[in-house]
């Protein structure tokens, strides 16, 4: 056989470390088609000349660029007979991403656990992303729900592994020219800076964008995701397409620009988990939570740490009485980003 159907739950093997195909050189294009998908528009971004006056070469492309194409180039070896992407933890951007900067993949299988059902198990990998000079720019936890193909092969011992609630502030990693001295408010977009924000304070970002079926099969094409639930209605029962949850992420992140614009860099993934399934026809709003704020060693940077939450429901709402995420949260997501104090 020279195809490849993916690989099941019982083809992974506790520790062994899977190099991923196909490296990906990064243009100004992507930045583009990225800002066409999504509202985004945070000013790091979009300017050489705010860069610079970052203390950065250039505008680096988008965070969650480098985040997609990473994650992308794991999908045909650990998600594309997935159920469902679960959550993340101890993720962490280790440095900017530029035009012309080649990215590929490695992840190693961290923890494995079957369900109860006997039908599918979880695993557990550890990406990371490298440039072309094998530099780490990316490194990230995960666990996805992964089908069985044999449904008579064994059960691995389970194995969970124990991962952080938190990046703590001072493994922050930021970039070593970054300041904030000369910020400029103004073409930033809000006057809003880190002393501004409040533990404990709700931003409702008011905007909401419907997804169209095309646009997030492009997205997700884009980043070379091969997911079948993304792009084949006959594998879900429901025979709808799943929306890709980095998608969602991507969109929630832009949606945030209002009331957050300068929350600029991301520069570490605390936690993440996908509520509820999104489908084309959806409408998307989010909200975010202050939930800690540090100083860093960098002249005029700070580093605050966001619930993000897309939702089709309301601003501030999360979770019913019995702990459980209400059925129009779709996604609940915590970061830190780095701001201007």
């Amino acid at each position: 056989m020279k195809t490849n159907p993916g690989r099941f739950f019982e083809d992974y093997r506790l520790g062994e470390t899977i190099t991923h195909a196909v490296p990906r050189t990064l243009s100004g294009g992507e930045r583009a088609l990225y800002h066409a998908l999504y509202p985004a528009r945070h000013a790091l971004y979009s300017s050489d000349k705010f860069a610079r006056a970052c203390g950065l070469a250039a505008a680096p492309l988008d965070d969650l660029i480098a985040f997609h194409t990473v994650f992308g180039k794991t999908v045909p070896d650990i998600s594309l007979n997935a159920v469902a992407n679960l959550g993340y933890a101890e993720g962490r951007w280790l440095q900017p991403v530029n035009a012309g900067d080649t990215l590929r993949s490695e992840s190693t299988v961290i923890g494995l656990k079957e369900n109860s059902n006997g039908k599918s198990g979880v695993v557990y990998v550890r990406t990371k992303g490298f440039n072309q000079d094998d530099e780490p720019v990316l490194e990230y936890v995960r666990w996805v729900m992964v089908r069985k193909g044999n449904l008579d092969a064994p059960a691995p011992s389970a194995v969970v592994p124990q991962l952080a609630s938190v990046v703590v502030p001072e493994a922050l990693s930021i970039p070593k020219r970054l300041t904030f001295s000369n910020y400029d408010f103004t073409l930033a977009g809000e006057p809003h800076r880190w002393a501004d924000y409040a533990v404990g304070e709700v931003i409702d970002h008011v905007d909401g964008v419907t997804i169209e079926e095309a646009e997030h099969m492009m997205a997700t094409r884009l980043w070379q995701n091969t997911a079948k639930v993304h792009f084949d209605a006959t594998v879900r029962d429901d025979g709808k397409r799943l929306i890709y949850g980095g998608h969602i992420i991507s969109l929630a992140r832009a949606l945030s620009f209002n009331g957050l614009a300068n929350a600029q860099m991301i520069v570490a993934l605390n936690g993440g988990a996908h509520a509820n399934p999104c489908f084309a026809g959806d409408t998307v709003r989010a909200w975010s939570e202050v939930l800690e704020k540090a100083e860093t060693d960098r002249p005029g940077v700070g580093a605050i740490r966001l619930r993000l939450v897309a939702t089709r429901g309301q601003a501030g709402a999360l979770k019913g009485a019995d702990g459980k995420y209400l059925p129009e949260v779709l996604l609940d997501l915590d970061y830190w980003a780095l701001m201007p104090l």
